[in-house]
């Protein structure tokens, strides 16, 4: 399931993950709420939590999400994932370099941190 995080500056996003996330999770919320941003923006910003009651991504949610960031490719700023689940963190490291943005890992401790991050101004 996903939940919506209130709160962030304009063209930024944020989402919490629970238990099991489905391409209906995808469809119904991550999808619209990121074309309607970046439909305004240039960029987006994205702010994702996952919990310690996630239990993992069904095989429509993990091509909702490919087919989002292929889409919109060039439309990304920052990603923060916070996680501490461990195959997701090992997973991420791996593959990170296939996110087109600024992307950072934050431990659950790090939320606060990473929302500063995602809400900050750009340096140059």
């Amino acid at each position: 399931m996903l939940e919506q995080i209130d709160g962030l500056p304009p063209g930024a996003l944020g989402f919490r993950a629970h238990g099991q996330v489905t391409a209906a999770d995808y469809e119904q919320l991550l999808v619209p709420d990121v074309e309607a941003v970046l439909a305004l923006n240039r960029k987006l910003r994205m702010l994702f939590v996952v919990e310690p009651d996630f239990t993992g991504f069904d095989a429509g949610a993990m091509w909702q999400d490919f087919m989002l960031g292929i889409r919109h490719i060039s439309g990304w700023d920052r990603v923060a994932l916070v996680t501490d689940v461990p195959w997701l963190r090992t997973a991420t490291k791996a593959t990170r370099f296939l996110v087109p943005a600024d992307f950072r890992l934050f431990g659950l401790a790090e939320r606060e941190a990473a929302a500063q991050w995602i809400a900050e101004p750009v340096d140059g």
